[in-house]
């Protein structure tokens, strides 16, 4: 059997999709598994035990008409393979548009009503109820293909070359660390960045064997520097010097996170780690970390919570989070430490 799951992006949405494929491998063992896949993101995937590879979506390139030949090649390819099964996980029309083009025996995906790529499958998984989260949504259509549901896989396998790296390079020996992800795509997800520096000066002064571990894009360059100046020597700014291999080899070594609503987030909550994530405008119950998502801290008191709105139209802006004091999450982290 030969299968192509389309979850092009993002980096939190492809990590949540993964279980799909451990238990697909693991049901299926025999079955050759592609995975259709911003190019921005194939880092993640490349080299993944269970992957037979990843199929490139060049997004930002095949926007261009003097890259459309490449677009059509890749088609071709896709068409070439006779898919058994083409698996579409992002339920959006472009993901659709490819899946239908791919041409496989059965088109399988989720009754994403947006875009109404759901009309073009065969099989649709409709989602449970408005606060699903989205690892059981994409999961409740592997019984529609015939493969059980459980939790024998491991998300995150390690990538023992990485993880030897990052020790070299970063980490060395044991210590208790915490990482900070002080980014987000949104604005009105980023808890404010005082409350990070004051978290990491009260817990730094309670727990002084901790370590803190700053991760995020070059666009959280500033929010990195700026924390690395709280207490330096004890905070390791790493934004904008990681691959996405890295940043799982770092969480997996790290005893807990702090965390904004954003992609590592759910990378930590793969591999298990207590993760003290800080929401705002979105639902923790439908995209909070995985099975952590009654930890979660929210202002639930505000009316406008969750908004889930990119822009903050509230008459004090942002009071969702910065209502969120660094008391409160100090005492929750604190708690976390406390077991570890």
């Amino acid at each position: 059997m030969k299968a192509l799951i389309l979850k092009p992006s993002s980096l939190g949405d492809v990590v949540q999709a993964l279980p799909v494929l451990r238990l697909l491998k693991r049901h299926r063992p025999a079955s050759e598994v592609w995975w259709w896949i911003d190019a921005r993101f194939a880092s993640l995937l490349e080299g993944d035990p269970d992957l037979a590879g990843v199929v490139r979506f060049e997004r930002q390139r095949w926007g261009r008409p003097r890259h459309w030949p490449e677009m059509l090649a890749s088609i071709r390819w896709l068409r070439a393979q006779r898919f058994d099964w083409v698996i579409d996980l992002q339920g959006l029309a472009r993901s659709g548009a490819f899946a239908w083009l791919a041409n496989g025996r059965l088109l399988a995906g989720l009754d994403e009503p947006r875009e109404g790529a759901r009309g073009l499958y065969d099989i649709i998984a409709p989602r449970a109820s408005w606060h699903t989260h989205a690892v059981d949504w994409y999961l409740s259509l592997l019984p529609r293909l015939g493969v059980p549901v459980d939790d024998d896989f491991d998300w995150l396998p390690a990538r023992p070359a990485i993880a030897a790296a990052v020790r070299e390079k970063w980490l060395p020996g044991d210590a208790l660390r915490v990482a900070l992800l002080p980014g987000a795509r949104w604005e009105n997800k980023r808890w404010p960045r005082e409350h990070f520096a004051t978290l990491v000066e009260q817990v730094g002064a309670q727990r002084p064997a901790v370590q803190f571990i700053v991760l995020g894009g070059k666009e959280d360059a500033d929010a990195g520097r700026a924390l690395a100046f709280v207490l330096p020597g004890r905070v390791l700014d790493l934004t904008g010097q990681t691959s996405l291999a890295e940043v799982i080899e770092i969480l997996r070594r790290c005893q807990a996170v702090v965390s904004n609503d954003t992609g590592p987030m759910h990378a930590a909550a793969a591999l298990g780690k207590p993760v003290v994530a800080l929401f705002g405008p979105t639902e923790p119950r439908r995209t909070g970390p995985y099975r952590q998502w009654d930890q979660a801290l929210q202002n639930r008191a505000l009316p406008c919570v969750p908004c889930m709105k990119p822009t903050c139209t509230w008459r004090q802006p942002l009071e969702c989070l910065r209502s969120l004091t660094p008391r409160l999450t100090r005492e929750r982290l604190l708690q976390v430490l406390a077991t570890t």
